[in-house]
């Protein structure tokens, strides 16, 4: 791993903003600001529970992930057109840019919509159109992970491929999201045999409030090539042992973790642990306009109430790219130019 040059505490937000970075855990459905939540609902006729803006904001105080899945899907409902999907999209990738991320891999949730009556053909053309639009016009990368939703049956979670068969070339992996506690990995255990055998990447979130069996088993069962959260590895030195080995990546979502109560405050996150142990873990920002922040938020956020450091930054960063699932061509391009930023930042 390159070792940095340390860098001044007054400088380090800066260089955080400035650094490129991969976002690998962002559910987009969850990027839906209160505005956009309002205007969409106005233009599709869709009524909300909630008067104003300000009363939907002031409604974001999670107890834990369930209280906020409850809030999450009800603003999804004003997503019914094609259009929808894309300016949703498109607000992402403009904040996005700004924080100087370079590449993303997008959650969505099509069970969401689809049952709902929205065809998965508005959901997924509205998002990939979005994405190459971001390449051209914002210079930031972007593929799509279709996640299945956990609380549901595995029989709902094939219809649900099958239905995004006509769209495999659109789609780079699946996911597993949605409420853990209750809904062990080896549920979808067939499912992802599947997905594997058309050739899809496959993540799924483990050990966010679920126990670190859950980790073992999305590895062992699922086989998945991320762990998605994954901060109760932490409670077994094994587990810890094999990620580190195996350099198997954690999408760490450090402003959601405390949002929901994972962990009472960001001084005491465990992300300085997870690196300092050696795991590819990485920042992500989850749902950002639930959680207070996105990918600059959750950075300069967490740096400062943890004491993290300029090597701390450039491993994070690295991480990211490593994790992520272009190909390698793409990932020496982006160590390129996270190495000019280090090397250049004064």
């Amino acid at each position: 791993m390159k070792s940095v040059k340390p860098v001044a505490p007054d400088r380090l937000s800066e260089l955080l903003r400035r650094m490129p970075k991969a976002e690998l855990h962002i559910h987009i459905e969850g990027s839906l600001e209160p505005e956009l939540i309002f205007a969409l609902a106005r233009r599709n006729g869709v009524a909300l529970p909630c008067a104003s803006v300000e009363e939907l904001r002031s409604a974001y105080a999670f107890t834990n992930l369930q209280s906020f899945l409850d809030i999450y899907y009800a603003g999804a409902s004003v997503l019914l057109k094609e259009q929808d999907f894309y300016d949703m999209a498109r607000a992402y990738f403009v904040k996005t840019a700004e924080d100087n991320v370079v590449h993303t891999e997008l959650f969505f949730d099509p069970q969401t919509h689809t049952a709902r009556g929205v065809s998965m053909e508005t959901v997924v053309k509205g998002l990939h159109r979005a994405c190459v639009d971001a390449k051209a016009e914002l210079g930031v990368s972007a593929s799509l992970i279709m996640c299945f939703l956990r609380h549901l049956p595995e029989e709902d979670a094939f219809e649900t491929l099958e239905q995004a068969m006509p769209f495999c070339d659109l789609i780079v992996g699946v996911g597993l999201d949605s409420g853990e506690v209750g809904n062990p990995p080896e549920k979808f255990a067939r499912v992802f045999a599947r997905c594997r055998a058309l050739g899809l990447h496959r993540v799924a979130h483990a050990g966010e409030e679920g126990p670190p069996g859950y980790i073992w088993t999305a590895l062992d069962v699922l086989k998945v090539e991320r762990i998605d959260h994954g901060v109760q590895s932490a409670k077994d030195p094994a587990l810890m042992q094999r990620l580190a080995r195996d350099r198997i990546p954690l999408t760490v979502c450090p402003l959601s973790n405390l949002k929901l109560c994972v962990f009472p405050d960001l001084a005491r996150h465990n992300l300085g642990e997870l690196l300092d142990a050696g795991l590819v873990a990485t920042v992500n920002s989850d749902d950002p306009a639930y959680f207070g922040g996105y990918m600059n938020d959750n950075f300069t956020q967490t740096f400062a109430a943890l004491g993290l450091n300029a090597q701390h930054a450039y491993t994070l960063a690295r991480n990211s790219f490593e994790a992520s699932f272009v190909d390698e061509s793409a990932k020496r391009l982006h160590l390129d130019r996270l190495n000019e930023c280090f090397e250049t930042f004064r």
